[in-house]
């Protein structure tokens, strides 16, 4: 790695390749682990709650033990295999193993359906089986929690179906749209020589300083998805209709049924946060007029909400951005810095710009030699060092539940928790850069770029939580064209943005890039991002109240994120989540931001 170029990732540790004899050992261990789990299962299901309660303990530590044990090979195997997909969606062996460890994941999926259909049979007795000294005692809010969403399934038969089908149907409309995005690439001219760029490259155009290049970016990109609408659609449309059938005979109320629990929110929670979001609209639609003011527009074309404004245009280099991390983290504790170093010098991360990489930003955790690994297409930008910030703080979750030997069952977070740390690190980092502006043209170039952070988060995946719902809704009667999926996203975005942005100008096609639409097993990965947003920036409240020592009690925080449900987790920190207050004081911090951003431009 030199210091101008972006690195790319190493998981040799892993394994040393996807043919060698130590992967092939790994996945055929796997298998074995699941066929002997499901054989011990066997013995477990001719019990029922009338059974000796030590023996009925007795099988639930052994079923807990096991199911341990094939999470962590597993999990490890799944996240070695999406590293090679991830970054090269071309390489035709990763994708044939993907395939064959999906093959088998199904198993397991049948398995652990099983193991929820027992636990649940075990009803009322279960807290007093849990209270015994051994694994079910440790893993009692697991044990718990599937209990509770076993009344949610269909006969084993049918959920077993549901699995093999699942294969063919939801997850391979998911890698056609994967497949079909990050294999694209436009050419477009920049510093008058015509390059072949990667979709994520040309997106991230949409920060250049050249108000022209982020106006032909934005239309070589609504150019390239209008290209790609019609089996996206048809992805979307395959998805969304095999999860309202999953819905319909698994007795779920409505789409968001899932999503909640999945999250370990209920819909007071939700319904609290998005209220505050509701009122802070107009809020942010002041932003959008002060920027659009700030660049001589009347309304924001939507190439322009990510501009950089101001005369401070400074870029940095992958070394420059490592450095800088390092050297505010220390500030917060040299721990997350020394963290953070290790990462960076054993190439935990996957930062270059390349065709065939999947768009966004994500962190991945290695449990079987508990590491993580990063991955983000960076350019340079100050958004790109808050991203890359964004990504070890999910790191450092990490590393915090491997310090505490959470098991992998414990290390299932739920996404509203798992923000926490992603959006401490980087807040961390995004003050620190305004600490440091030399001037008021620097400053509002800052916070200029914190609040499109911001906006999008809170304004942006709003609307794409009510095209969500909409298309869900929708999709229960009839099919959606791509000329309904782009009118309702259209119509989403009005709605969330108001006269804040140019209505000529809107992003139609939004739908057809964004991953999060396409994945079946988990249904609005959208709004626990605004949650993650809002919560952090609490907990960062509460960290400049405290000081010092709020870190021990973070950490604490960190590793206990897979061990309660999130209103339970907020009640440590006396944090009601279930009342608007919270969530509007932490808007009322962006807020503070915003008024600062205005008083440098009026």
């Amino acid at each position: 790695m030199t210091s101008q170029t972006p690195p790319r990732w190493d998981l040799t540790n892993v394994y040393p390749s996807l043919s060698s004899p130590e992967y092939a050992a790994g996945f055929e261990s796997l298998q074995s682990m699941v066929a002997e789990l499901s054989a011990y299962l066997d013995t477990a299901e001719i019990l029922d709650a009338s059974a000796e309660p030590a023996l009925l303990t007795e099988k639930l530590n052994g079923l807990v033990e096991r199911f341990n044990a094939i999470s962590e090979l597993g999990n490890t195997i799944d996240a070695y295999i999406y590293s090679f997909v991830s970054t090269d969606s071309f390489n035709q062996e990763a994708l044939k193993k993907l395939s064959e460890y999906e093959i088998a994941a199904v198993e397991l999926e049948k398995t652990e359906t099983r193991l929820m259909a027992w636990v649940g049979k075990l009803g009322d007795g279960l807290p007093q089986l849990t209270r015994l000294p051994g694994a079910a005692h440790e893993h009692a809010f697991f044990l718990q929690e599937i209990a509770e969403q076993s009344r949610y399934l269909m006969s084993q038969a049918e959920e077993e179906l549901a699995s093999e089908l699942n294969l063919s149907g939801a997850n391979g409309w998911g890698k056609l749209q994967n497949t079909i995005v990050s294999q694209h690439s436009v050419d477009f001219e920049l510093d008058g020589k015509i390059e072949k760029l990667s979709m994520p490259a040309n997106i991230n155009l949409s920060s250049h300083p050249d108000e022209d290049v982020r106006r032909r970016a934005y239309e070589a990109e609504q150019t390239a998805w209008a290209g790609m609408r019609e089996p996206a659609a048809a992805a979307m449309n395959g998805i969304k209709g095999a999860v309202n059938t999953l819905n319909k005979h698994r007795r779920r109320t409505d789409c968001l049924h899932s999503a909640l629990d999945i999250n370990r929110i209920d819909r007071a929670t939700l319904e609290a946060m998005l209220s505050a979001v509701r009122q802070s609209l107009p809020m942010f639609r002041r932003y959008f007029h002060a920027k659009a003011r700030l660049l001589g527009r009347e309304r924001l074309p939507w190439w322009d909400l990510f501009a950089p404004v101001g005369r401070v245009t400074r870029t940095y280099t992958f070394e420059e951005a490592r450095q800088f991390i390092l050297e505010n983290f220390n500030k917060f504790t040299p721990e997350l810095a020394e963290f953070a170093d290790h990462a960076f010098t054993h190439n935990w991360i996957d930062a270059e710009q390349r065709a065939g990489k999947t768009a966004g930003a994500f962190c991945m955790p290695l449990p079987a030699v508990k590491e993580s690994r990063v991955l983000l297409s960076f350019d340079g930008s100050l958004d790109g060092v808050n991203t890359l910030a964004h990504e070890l703080g999910h790191a450092f979750h990490n590393h915090c539940l491997y310090q505490a030997n959470r098991t992998p069952i414990q290390h299932r977070l739920p996404m509203t928790m798992a923000e926490t740390a992603s959006i401490m690190c980087e807040t961390i980092v995004s003050s620190a850069v305004l600490e440091n502006a030399a001037s008021d043209d620097e400053r509002r170039a800052i916070l200029d770029n914190a609040l499109i952070t911001d906006s999008q988060v809170v304004v942006d995946i709003y609307s794409r939580f009510l095209f969500e719902k909409e298309v869900f809704e929708r999709r229960e009667s009839a099919e959606l064209s791509a000329d309904d999926l782009c009118g309702i996203m259209t119509r989403v975005q009005k709605e969330s943005y108001g006269d804040g942005l140019d209505e000529n100008h809107l992003h139609p096609y939004m739908w057809v890039w964004k991953p999060h639409y396409y994945d079946a097993l988990l249904s609005f990965y959208n709004f626990p991002y605004t949650f993650g947003l809002l919560f952090g920036i609490g907990l960062f409240a509460i960290y400049q109240q405290r000081g010092t020592e709020f870190i021990p009690q973070y950490k604490a925080l960190l590793a206990g994120t897979g061990m309660d449900r999130a209103a339970e987790i907020a009640d440590g920190f006396g944090i009601n989540i279930r009342q608007p207050e919270f969530w509007q004081n932490s808007i009322g911090i962006i807020g503070q931001r915003l008024e600062k951003y205005i008083a440098l431009i009026d």
